[in-house]
Order: C-alpha cells, then sequence, then structure tokens
C-alpha cells in the first residue's frame, strides 16, 4: 500500500466528532478533540486517553505533534501523565468545581422534578453597546441571540439571556434546542478554556418579572458568565433567577475534591 493511500485510510477511519478545525495548527486540532471529549463527560476523570502512538495514526501526524498536544493539555491541569503507563484525565481541581457550568436540566430531574424548556427568541441581530463590550467586538457586529425560560415542575426558576458569537459558533442557530437547550450544546461541542462568573442581587424589569411569573418587588440572583477559547469570547449569558425559588453556590471538601449530597 502507498504511503499516500495509508494516509487516506487513517483519515477515513478518524471518528467524524473529530474532525479538525482548519484554522488550527495541527497540535491544537488534537487538543481541541480530547478536549471535547472531556468537557462533554464522554471522557470523565481517571479516563485513560489514545496514547501518542494512536493519536499519530488517527489524526496523521507526527510523533513530536502528538506530543506537543499532550504536554501542553498535562500544563493546562486537563491531562495527568503517569511514566510507563499512560495519559490519563485529570481530576478535576477545586476552582473548577466552583465555576464549572452547571446543567440545570440535569439539576432538576435530579430533584427528581420535572424539568420545562421554552424558546422565547433566537435571532441573529446587531449587538448593542453593552453587549459589545461584554464580548469584545465592533458596536452593531452581527452576533446570535437567544432568550430561554427554564421551568421547574411548571414553574419559571431561571431566564436565560444569550449572546453568541458567530466566529466561533456558527452553527449555533441551525440546532435544535428543544432537544438540547443552548447552554448543554455549547458545553458538549464547542472547546472552552476560560469561565467567568459574576453574581449580583437585582430587581427585574416589568417584563423579566412577567416571565418569571413573580412581583416586581421581589429580588432576583443575576448569574453573568462568559466563556473563552484561546482568548476569544465564545458567549455571554445572563441567567436571572426569583430568589425565592433558587440558590447559587457550591460544596467541596478540604483535599479539593468536589462533594456531593
Amino acid at each position: 500500500m502507498t504511503t499516500a493511500s495509508r494516509t487516506k485510510r487513517q483519515a477515513e477511519a478518524a471518528p467524524r466528532s473529530a474532525a479538525p478545525t482548519p484554522s488550527l495548527a495541527l497540535y491544537e486540532q488534537v487538543k481541541e478533540h480530547i478536549v471535547r471529549r472531556i468537557q462533554s463527560g464522554e471522557w470523565p476523570a481517571g479516563h485513560r486517553l489514545p496514547s501518542e502512538h494512536e493519536l499519530v495514526a488517527q489524526f496523521a501526524i507526527s510523533r513530536m505533534t502528538a506530543n506537543r498536544a499532550l504536554r501542553e493539555l498535562v500544563d493546562e491541569g486537563r491531562v495527568k501523565r503517569v511514566a510507563g503507563v499512560g495519559s490519563f484525565v485529570a481530576e478535576t481541581k477545586p476552582q473548577s468545581t466552583l465555576l464549572q457550568i452547571a446543567n440545570i436540566a440535569s439539576e432538576i430531574r435530579g430533584r427528581g422534578h420535572d424539568y420545562g424548556f421554552e424558546l422565547l427568541a433566537a435571532e441573529r441581530i446587531a449587538a448593542p453597546a453593552d453587549i459589545a463590550a461584554w464580548l469584545d467586538v465592533r458596536l452593531g457586529e452581527s452576533l446570535f441571540h437567544c432568550l430561554c425560560l427554564h421551568l421547574e415542575n411548571g414553574t419559571p426558576v431561571q431566564l436565560e439571556d444569550r449572546w453568541v458569537s458567530p466566529r466561533m459558533v456558527p452553527a449555533f442557530l441551525d440546532q435544535d434546542f428543544s432537544r438540547m437547550p443552548p447552554s448543554e450544546y455549547l458545553v458538549r461541542h464547542v472547546p472552552f478554556d476560560q469561565i467567568e462568573h459574576l453574581v449580583d442581587a437585582v430587581l427585574p424589569t416589568p417584563e423579566q418579572a412577567e416571565r418569571l411569573a413573580m412581583g416586581l418587588g421581589e429580588p432576583c440572583l443575576l448569574l453573568t458568565r462568559r466563556t473563552w477559547s484561546r482568548g476569544i469570547p465564545i458567549t455571554m449569558v445572563r441567567c436571572l433567577h426569583p430568589a425565592s425559588r433558587y440558590r447559587l453556590g457550591s460544596r467541596f471538601r478540604a483535599d479539593g475534591n468536589p462533594g456531593w449530597g
């Protein structure tokens, strides 16, 4: 078999989800492939990663390229290498626990309650001044926008107002959000390496209060989140929760491992 034929067969054998992003360097494509699986939960902490030899065959790359991808993931704290054994998904560190992106649907179902979702808007519009500043884009630049309502046992518990960069997530509005809400889609399919969380106590606007089925004078908790990939903003979302129905928090053990229950 010729070298060209062998390379073609290796490329065809690679999983569809491992399709590289053409604009990235080869080692970054391998990193993106691994990070996607870690963030989606497909490869949990302790999962053994493909070896350098397997990555070389799967992506038709050099051993040096595969080594660089794994080495940088180790430096970023995502992967742990054990000499003579292999590479493994690293345990979540305390700061990751505090800054993790929660899946509200899973939280609600985990309590044994019914989860409901309503997509109120999904559009592509010009960025207003405050959003342009948050996402570091020009005023009026075209962005994706969606507005969603999350319900627990039929009662609204979160109003999600999200802005997404078309540059980073060009297929965002092509998704069926009735099957997978926007936040879950982004976590599963768009690798990120930085998260920012801000929490404020606010009063809702009349429109927000109506959508959340609450009184105008009742306080809300506002969680503002931004995510980045290689320094480029991916999304900015404001999640508004009636304070009487929802709490924001985190729990972890003193040894740095997450605790549940």
